[in-house]
């Protein structure tokens, strides 16, 4: 028999396609059944749930079987009877039932075979597909949406219908084209296949990942009102391991609002690049940008909040505590932007929030509706206290940021007699958990919000954390772009 047993859990229309692999390979006169073949089987099904999922990636039917066709040579000739699986087709099928497992799907289908093909990574298949601009995650996303929206005992034409009923749900799940402005942006499904995909490309060396790219020739564009060591860096470097390019737009650059508004900007980038990533002063900005442009905008920064900061750092507490729910994470400092977001995606996933700030200091009463809107459901809590000690006591997680962010330089020295109890030193390390991590987003101020003891010690995580912005947000640049 073929690779596993290819019985009852595949269904007809999966069966039929490996079927006609065997076919197409005799067609071609080849003794073995590659992964080429084993896709010019799935294609060859105009129906199928594979085809449906390639045609909503703008990946017509036609198109590929002709792509696929131009790599396959013909040669004498064999008996189907001597027809047997490549290895490299053999482990295709064992990935479409991994995958049909990943999914929660009691059968395999065209789709899965689809995902298996482009795993196996090696075979003709896999190069063709994501030539085509066909990833992993691409349809990962699009086939875990088809199956939650209506599930499906075999596979029939309903499968269609299924795809093609769901497109308007699917916004939700399937990403491209849209804007990160916001966590409020994010569903709490997305935030989990962002880090699902960062996860993923952590795991592989840049190396692996040129050889199949996920963003081949396009362009980020980065605009910088702020300087920035972390976001300049990751968001470069990422987009160039992705297969793309960045263009860094310094403040002379472009003066936003002064030399050219923000619309006009906008509409002229939306002409040359794929996506625009800006750290700005006002949110506004970034709001204004994602009006007038055409392509995606990233919000590197604002002064309202800063989500691909938050994301890397839930990233980097999922890693380190391998759960979410009921953790206790303690935000010590100032309710700024930073405190924003990670409340925001605390409330999402379902973790505890404490925030402890001296009076004046507490978040946006807005971003705080919004976040405990969002604990009701996930079950989570929010406190804002005025006490660092009884923010922190018991707590998982602590968390710091400068007490001053920029543009509040002329407030450093009111708010450095404000914040003197909120240092994250020691004596308020030794009141959390005693396998507490601690975490902060950086540039710091040594010995104002954290003390040296703490940040070089053995519960800091804060160089994980760093590093967790460069796969963080190449997943959100993949998904987007």
């Amino acid at each position: 028999m073929w690779g596993r047993d290819v019985g009852e859990r595949f269904t007809e229309r999966a069966r039929a396609a490996i079927l006609r692999a065997r076919e197409e390979a005799g067609r071609h006169g080849h003794t073995g059944v590659g992964t080429e073949h084993l896709l010019l089987g799935v294609l060859r099904d105009g129906d199928s749930v594979a085809v449906h999922v390639l045609a909503r990636l703008g990946v017509s039917r036609e198109r590929a079987i002709s792509e696929i066709e131009r790599h396959i040579a013909v040669t004498n000739g064999a008996r189907l009877s001597d027809i047997a699986l490549t290895l490299e087709a053999k482990h295709a099928i064992d990935l479409a039932h991994e995958e049909a497992d990943r999914l929660g799907s009691d059968f395999v289908g065209t789709e899965h075979l689809l995902l298996g093909l482009l795993r196996e990574g090696h075979g003709i298949a896999a190069y063709v597909l994501n030539r085509l601009g066909v990833h992993t995650l691409y349809v990962h996303q699009l086939v875990a949406h088809s199956q939650s929206v209506q599930e499906r005992v075999g596979e029939s034409i309903q499968g269609n219908f299924s795809l093609q009923k769901s497109n308007q749900e699917a916004r939700n799940i399937f990403m491209k084209g849209r804007d990160l402005l916001s966590i409020r942006d994010l569903s709490a499904e997305e935030v989990w296949e962002i880090f699902r995909i960062a996860r993923e490309m952590k795991s592989r060396s840049p190396e692996e990942e040129l050889r199949s790219p996920m963003l081949p020739g396009k362009t980020l564009a980065m605009i910088f009102e702020k300087p920035s060591l972390r976001t300049r860096v990751t968001f470069e470097v990422g987009m160039k391991q992705l297969g793309g390019h960045a263009v860094y737009l310094a403040p002379q650059d472009i003066q936003m609002g002064k030399r050219e508004t923000v619309p006009d900007v906008a509409q002229n980038l939306s002409r040359w690049v794929d996506g625009i990533m800006a750290r700005v002063f006002s949110h506004q900005t970034v709001v204004d940008l994602a009006k007038y442009a055409t392509v995606p905008v990233i919000n590197g920064l604002s002064d309202l909040e800063h989500p691909c900061q938050a994301l890397a750092d839930v990233f980097t507490i999922y890693e380190k505590k391998g759960n979410l729910s009921g953790l206790k994470i303690s935000y010590i400092g100032d309710g700024c932007n930073t405190c924003h977001s990670l409340m925001l995606l605390a409330a999402k996933v379902g973790a505890d929030i404490v925030v402890g700030c001296p009076e004046g200091y507490e978040p946006d009463t807005a971003i705080l509706t919004s976040a405990r809107r969002d604990a009701k459901e996930s079950g989570s809590k929010i406190e804002i206290v005025n006490d660092p000690f009884a923010a922190a006591t018991r707590a998982d997680v602590i968390y710091t940021d400068v007490w001053a962010s920029m543009g509040l330089e002329a407030e450093a020295e009111q708010r450095r007699h404000a914040f003197q109890r909120f240092q994250v030193n020691q004596q308020l390390v030794e009141t959390a958990a005693e396998d507490v991590i601690v975490l902060h987003c950086l540039p710091a101020h040594r010995g104002e919000e954290i003390t040296d003891e703490v940040i070089d010690g053995p519960r800091s995580v804060v160089l994980d954390e760093a590093e967790n912005r460069l796969h963080v947000q190449k997943a959100v640049m993949a998904l987007l772009m």
